[in-house]
Protein backbone atom coordinates (compact mmCIF):
# COMPACT_ATOMS: atom_id res chain seq x y z
CA UNK A 1 0.00 0.00 0.00
CA UNK A 2 1.18 3.43 -0.75
CA UNK A 3 0.36 6.57 -0.07
CA UNK A 4 -0.69 9.61 -1.91
CA UNK A 5 -0.24 13.77 -1.32
CA UNK A 6 -2.97 14.43 0.74
CA UNK A 7 -3.84 17.31 -1.60
CA UNK A 8 -4.44 15.16 -4.27
CA UNK A 9 -6.85 12.80 -2.37
CA UNK A 10 -8.64 15.91 -0.79
CA UNK A 11 -9.53 16.97 -5.11
CA UNK A 12 -10.01 13.03 -5.57
CA UNK A 13 -12.75 13.03 -3.02
CA UNK A 14 -14.33 16.50 -3.83
CA UNK A 15 -14.24 15.42 -7.53
CA UNK A 16 -15.98 12.42 -6.46
CA UNK A 17 -18.76 14.08 -4.43
CA UNK A 18 -18.81 17.00 -7.04
CA UNK A 19 -19.70 13.81 -9.81
CA UNK A 20 -22.21 11.83 -7.38
CA UNK A 21 -24.29 14.93 -6.98
CA UNK A 22 -24.60 15.27 -10.68
CA UNK A 23 -25.39 11.52 -11.15
CA UNK A 24 -28.16 12.18 -8.43
CA UNK A 25 -29.32 14.99 -10.04
CA UNK A 26 -29.57 13.32 -13.53
CA UNK A 27 -30.89 10.12 -11.65
CA UNK A 28 -27.79 7.49 -13.37
CA UNK A 29 -24.94 6.85 -11.60
CA UNK A 30 -23.56 4.94 -14.71
CA UNK A 31 -21.28 8.42 -15.58
CA UNK A 32 -19.10 7.38 -11.94
CA UNK A 33 -17.79 4.18 -13.59
CA UNK A 34 -15.20 6.65 -15.25
CA UNK A 35 -13.67 7.68 -11.61
CA UNK A 36 -13.08 3.78 -11.07
CA UNK A 37 -9.79 1.95 -13.01
CA UNK A 38 -10.37 -0.64 -15.51
CA UNK A 39 -9.46 -3.45 -13.34
CA UNK A 40 -11.47 -1.88 -9.68
CA UNK A 41 -14.09 -4.01 -7.84
CA UNK A 42 -17.20 -2.95 -6.36
CA UNK A 43 -18.78 -4.97 -3.93
CA UNK A 44 -21.05 -5.25 -0.66
CA UNK A 45 -22.69 -7.53 1.77
CA UNK A 46 -26.49 -8.31 0.92
CA UNK A 47 -26.74 -10.83 4.60
CA UNK A 48 -25.68 -13.37 5.67
CA UNK A 49 -25.49 -15.57 2.81
CA UNK A 50 -24.86 -13.29 -0.34
CA UNK A 51 -22.64 -10.88 -1.41
CA UNK A 52 -22.60 -8.20 -4.53
CA UNK A 53 -19.35 -7.37 -6.68
CA UNK A 54 -18.73 -5.82 -9.96
CA UNK A 55 -15.29 -6.47 -11.53
CA UNK A 56 -13.93 -4.16 -13.94
CA UNK A 57 -15.56 -0.72 -14.82
CA UNK A 58 -17.96 -2.20 -17.21
CA UNK A 59 -19.30 -4.18 -14.61
CA UNK A 60 -19.54 -1.40 -12.32
CA UNK A 61 -21.50 0.61 -15.02
CA UNK A 62 -23.86 -1.75 -16.09
CA UNK A 63 -24.38 -3.75 -12.76
CA UNK A 64 -23.18 -2.06 -9.79
CA UNK A 65 -24.24 1.96 -11.17
CA UNK A 66 -26.89 0.57 -13.71
CA UNK A 67 -28.81 -2.36 -12.33
CA UNK A 68 -28.75 -2.13 -8.64
CA UNK A 69 -29.51 1.98 -8.52
CA UNK A 70 -32.32 1.30 -10.58
CA UNK A 71 -35.19 2.59 -9.40
CA UNK A 72 -33.37 4.85 -7.15
CA UNK A 73 -34.38 7.84 -9.42
CA UNK A 74 -35.05 10.86 -6.99
CA UNK A 75 -32.85 9.05 -3.96
CA UNK A 76 -30.19 11.10 -2.88
CA UNK A 77 -26.84 10.10 -0.85
CA UNK A 78 -25.90 13.04 1.44
CA UNK A 79 -22.18 12.55 2.73
CA UNK A 80 -21.95 13.43 6.40
CA UNK A 81 -18.25 12.92 6.69
CA UNK A 82 -15.61 11.69 5.06
CA UNK A 83 -12.05 10.35 6.44
CA UNK A 84 -8.96 10.54 4.36
CA UNK A 85 -6.03 8.24 4.86
CA UNK A 86 -3.37 9.72 3.02
CA UNK A 87 -0.60 6.75 3.74
CA UNK A 88 -2.90 3.89 2.66
CA UNK A 89 -5.07 5.85 -0.03
CA UNK A 90 -7.78 4.94 1.41
CA UNK A 91 -11.22 7.31 2.07
CA UNK A 92 -14.11 6.46 3.88
CA UNK A 93 -17.53 8.30 3.21
CA UNK A 94 -20.47 8.28 5.62
CA UNK A 95 -23.80 8.60 3.98
CA UNK A 96 -28.07 9.17 4.06
CA UNK A 97 -30.01 7.27 1.59
CA UNK A 98 -32.74 10.09 1.34
CA UNK A 99 -35.90 9.35 -0.99
CA UNK A 100 -37.32 12.10 -3.00
CA UNK A 101 -40.93 10.44 -1.87
CA UNK A 102 -42.25 12.11 1.46
CA UNK A 103 -44.25 10.67 3.83
CA UNK A 104 -47.95 12.11 4.75
CA UNK A 105 -46.26 14.25 7.17
CA UNK A 106 -43.96 16.13 5.04
CA UNK A 107 -40.82 13.85 6.17
CA UNK A 108 -38.56 12.14 3.84
CA UNK A 109 -38.49 8.82 3.35
CA UNK A 110 -34.87 7.60 4.82
CA UNK A 111 -33.37 4.61 5.89
CA UNK A 112 -32.46 4.80 9.34
CA UNK A 113 -29.01 3.72 10.62
CA UNK A 114 -25.39 3.92 8.62
CA UNK A 115 -24.46 3.44 5.27
CA UNK A 116 -20.95 4.43 3.98
CA UNK A 117 -18.39 3.62 1.63
CA UNK A 118 -14.96 2.71 1.40
CA UNK A 119 -12.70 3.08 -0.92
CA UNK A 120 -9.21 2.41 -2.50
CA UNK A 121 -7.81 5.38 -4.62
CA UNK A 122 -5.15 4.30 -7.30
CA UNK A 123 -4.18 7.71 -8.30
CA UNK A 124 -4.94 9.20 -11.56
CA UNK A 125 -8.77 10.42 -10.11
CA UNK A 126 -9.54 7.11 -9.88
CA UNK A 127 -10.65 4.45 -7.34
CA UNK A 128 -9.42 1.14 -7.84
CA UNK A 129 -11.97 -0.40 -5.41
CA UNK A 130 -14.92 0.18 -3.30
CA UNK A 131 -16.83 -1.37 -0.76
CA UNK A 132 -20.05 -0.44 0.66
CA UNK A 133 -22.54 -1.10 3.74
CA UNK A 134 -25.50 -0.29 4.97
CA UNK A 135 -28.17 -1.80 7.59
CA UNK A 136 -29.87 -4.44 5.03
CA UNK A 137 -32.82 -4.48 8.01
CA UNK A 138 -33.48 -0.78 8.10
CA UNK A 139 -33.52 -0.71 4.22
CA UNK A 140 -36.02 -3.34 3.85
CA UNK A 141 -38.41 -1.93 6.16
CA UNK A 142 -38.35 1.01 4.87
CA UNK A 143 -38.57 -0.31 1.18
CA UNK A 144 -42.13 -2.06 3.11
CA UNK A 145 -43.55 1.39 4.37
CA UNK A 146 -42.90 2.95 0.89
CA UNK A 147 -44.72 -0.19 -0.71
CA UNK A 148 -47.33 -0.09 1.45
CA UNK A 149 -47.80 3.83 1.21
CA UNK A 150 -47.78 3.24 -3.04
CA UNK A 151 -44.61 5.58 -2.95
CA UNK A 152 -42.18 2.74 -5.19
CA UNK A 153 -40.94 3.96 -8.45
CA UNK A 154 -41.55 2.10 -11.14
CA UNK A 155 -38.10 0.96 -11.93
CA UNK A 156 -37.87 -0.36 -7.91
CA UNK A 157 -41.29 -2.36 -8.18
CA UNK A 158 -39.04 -4.04 -11.17
CA UNK A 159 -36.11 -4.31 -8.96
CA UNK A 160 -37.91 -6.03 -6.03
CA UNK A 161 -39.84 -8.43 -8.70
CA UNK A 162 -36.40 -9.07 -10.21
CA UNK A 163 -35.15 -9.90 -6.56
CA UNK A 164 -38.69 -12.23 -5.67
CA UNK A 165 -38.33 -14.29 -9.24
CA UNK A 166 -36.03 -16.55 -8.02
CA UNK A 167 -33.97 -16.17 -11.25
CA UNK A 168 -29.99 -15.28 -10.88
CA UNK A 169 -29.13 -11.87 -10.81
CA UNK A 170 -25.81 -10.94 -12.20
CA UNK A 171 -23.68 -9.95 -9.64
CA UNK A 172 -24.89 -11.86 -6.71
CA UNK A 173 -22.90 -14.65 -5.27
CA UNK A 174 -23.02 -16.79 -2.43
CA UNK A 175 -21.49 -16.03 0.97
CA UNK A 176 -17.19 -16.12 0.01
CA UNK A 177 -18.05 -17.03 -3.40
CA UNK A 178 -17.84 -13.59 -5.02
CA UNK A 179 -14.60 -13.53 -7.43
CA UNK A 180 -13.02 -10.63 -5.63
CA UNK A 181 -13.30 -10.68 -1.36
CA UNK A 182 -14.92 -8.06 0.35
CA UNK A 183 -12.08 -7.63 2.26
Amino acid sequence: MSGFPREELEDMVQHWLDTNRRCEELGDWRPLAELYTEDATYGWNIGPHQDFMAVGRDEIRDLALGSEMGGLDGWSYPYQSVLIDDRKGEVVGFWKQVAEAKRPDGSPYEVAGIGGSWFRYAGDRQWSWQRDWFDLGNVTSLFVEMMKAEVLSDGMKRRLDRAASGEPIPGYYRRGESPAPLW
